[in-house]
């Protein structure tokens, strides 16, 4: 049997709680054992596995842990050190969702550098003392908006900045459709996606949409508000847009075969 144990502190509940739920759901196929506890102001997982799974089941934790710190701990960096002008609270999500997305490729490859899968994991620890090199490039990013911040007043260069931060993304889908009911929004795609991208909100949406960088966005919607005008605005030609009432006429919609 070959074990790991994982320490989260418990002000990180949320990243504890997301590591035991992803771990236990996709290594469960080949009889690995995932459990948690709380001891000493830390919260601790658990996994066990065969030892002839041990293999894959590292590569599984070692995606959970690299996207764990690209997006729970650069997002509190970024929320502790980005100083921005006020806009509406979309367009500040986007622009956030779209600092947490740029140059990923580089963080996972300064992660992963440094990650070592060995019995005991104590992710804070890891976090501020293997990884100085990840906050400073975070920190250079942060720096560079924080010093133009008095140019980001103006709407049309806080637009421009962020059409270059998304256009300059990995392509994560090539096509994806959303869809709008009275629970709000829903994104489908040809490869199955997780629960997590339905029943969004405008901001839900509109960060989903960052993270997944699709190439082309069909976007039904039931309303005309400001929602299609403000994805239009960032992805541009991306989006097509398509206001059905019913929604009825789309049931056999390609992507969703």
């Amino acid at each position: 049997m070959w074990e790991l144990s994982i320490s989260v502190s418990t002000k990180n509940l949320d990243v504890a709680k997301f590591i035991y739920q992803t771990i236990k759901a996709q290594t469960a196929e080949f009889g690995a054992v995932v459990t948690c506890y709380e001891e000493f102001d830390n919260i601790y997982i658990l996994i066990g596995c065969p030892v002839e799974e041990q293999s894959r089941t590292s590569v599984i934790i070692e995606r959970c842990i690299i996207k764990v710190i690209c997006n729970f701990y650069k997002e509190k960096f970024l929320s502790e050190n980005l100083h921005l002008p006020l806009h509406e609270n979309m367009s500040l999500t986007a622009f956030k969702k779209a600092l947490i997305n740029f140059d990923k490729e580089t963080d996972f490859y300064i992660i992963s550098k440094y990650l070592e899968l060995d019995k005991n994991l104590h992710l804070d620890s890891f976090y501020y003392f293997k990884l100085k090199s990840l906050r400073e490039k975070w920190a250079e990013l942060i720096t560079l908006a924080n010093e133009n911040s008095d140019y980001l007043v103006s709407n049309e260069a806080f637009f421009d900045l962020l059409k270059f931060l998304i256009d300059n993304l990995e392509i994560g889908e090539d096509e994806i459709s959303v869809f709008e009911d009275e629970n709000g929004y829903s994104i489908k795609a040809q490869n199955d996606l997780s629960d997590e991208y339905a029943s969004l909100s405008k901001e839900g949406l509109v960060s989903s949409l960052i993270e997944l960088c699709p190439k082309k966005i069909n976007l039904f919607c039931r309303s005309d508000d400001n929602t299609a005008g403000f994805l239009s605005k960032i992805f541009e030609e991306r989006v097509n847009v398509c206001y059905n009432k019913s929604l009825e006429k789309i049931e056999n919609f390609s992507v969703l075969k």
